[in-house]
């Protein structure tokens, strides 16, 4: 376990990123780089968990105020042993250029500030691979990448395949050591998409999604916790770049059935497809498997606990 340290998480009001810094933070002096402000001019998901700057604070993180699309980072300390950036903007279909200026050179000015850091953890997306027509073929990381569209979030694709670019010149430029993380579906007891989607399912609501199948290669909150270590242990110049995904393949329909029988209540997945959409999300965990291990978790079994935290005492 990393400890002794001083960490900057971007991102750290966010879901994964105040999972992350929280679990750094048992050990380790702590600093979480947001901006702080209301979920609504976030553009956050639904399940998207946005956290205010008490709950930073009751995490045993120090608060720090910053903006990447301004480069606004005076508050920032400079002598950072780690950084574990996950801060990104979700803009709207005519905003593609804030989002770049946020996301990629807003990253590029964040290393350079902190680029006397040990190594530095960039988080990316699984949303830059272009789609396979076979919705359960595993990405690898050296796959064809940059032809994706997200509705959802349609700027990230392109700006997460900017941020990559720019991450990989500051690792040569700074002899900084850099992990480019591709994130996948993560979850855990406070959200992600497959425990929003089991609160659906509870509260008899249907589920609107644009493909059946649609498989994920879902990775718990806790398996990334632990993998931060091997995961920044493992950076490099070149950077390395690596998938964040779990080991299993869920699809989005198996997950509401086993939400339907924890809770004893039918549930309904309206498909409405969407022409260009990726309809699977799965990843090779092959390179990740080499660094860090196994995940620990099982699916069914994670999924259970969460169930019986969140809506147990409920009667089925």
């Amino acid at each position: 376990m990393i400890s002794g340290e001083k960490i900057l998480v971007t991102g750290a009001s966010g879901l994964v990123g105040l999972q992350l810094a929280g679990y750094l933070a048992r050990h380790n002096e702590v600093w979480g780089l947001a901006r702080y402000v209301g979920a609504e001019e976030r553009g956050l998901n639904s399940y998207a968990g946005a956290q205010a700057r008490s709950d930073v604070e009751a995490a045993g993180i120090t608060p720090v105020r910053g903006d990447l699309l301004s480069g606004d980072f005076a508050e920032v300390p400079e002598d950072f042993t780690y950084v574990v950036h996950l801060a990104h903007t979700r803009r709207g279909p005519d905003e593609f250029l804030t989002a770049i200026q946020a996301n990629a050179v807003g990253a590029g000015r964040l290393l350079q500030h902190c680029r006397r850091a040990k190594a530095a953890l960039v988080v990316s997306s699984t949303a830059v691979y272009s789609p396979d027509q076979d919705v359960f073929h595993a990405f690898a990381e050296n796959d064809d990448m940059g032809r994706a569209w997200a509705p959802w979030a349609p700027t990230s694709p392109v700006s997460k395949v900017s941020l990559e670019a720019v991450a990989r010149f500051c690792a040569e430029a700074f002899d900084l050591p850099v992990s480019v993380m591709r994130l996948s579906t993560c979850y855990g007891p406070r959200g992600g998409m497959p425990v929003h989607n089991m609160s659906q399912v509870v509260a008899g609501e249907t589920i609107t999604t644009f493909a059946d199948p649609y498989p994920h290669s879902v990775i718990h909150f806790d398996d990334m916790c632990e993998q931060l270590e091997a995961l920044l242990d493992a950076a490099s110049v070149p950077a390395n770049i690596i998938n964040w995904c779990g080991d299993e393949v869920v699809t989005q329909r198996e997950w509401c059935e086993l939400a339907s029988r924890l809770s004893g209540k039918p549930y309904s997945l309206k498909v409405n497809p969407i022409s260009g959409t990726p309809n699977g999300n799965v990843s090779d965990p092959g390179h990740r498997r080499s660094i860090t291990g196994p995940c620990k978790r099982s699916f069914a079994d994670a999924y259970a606990a969460i169930y019986d935290a969140r809506h147990g005492t409920e009667a089925p």
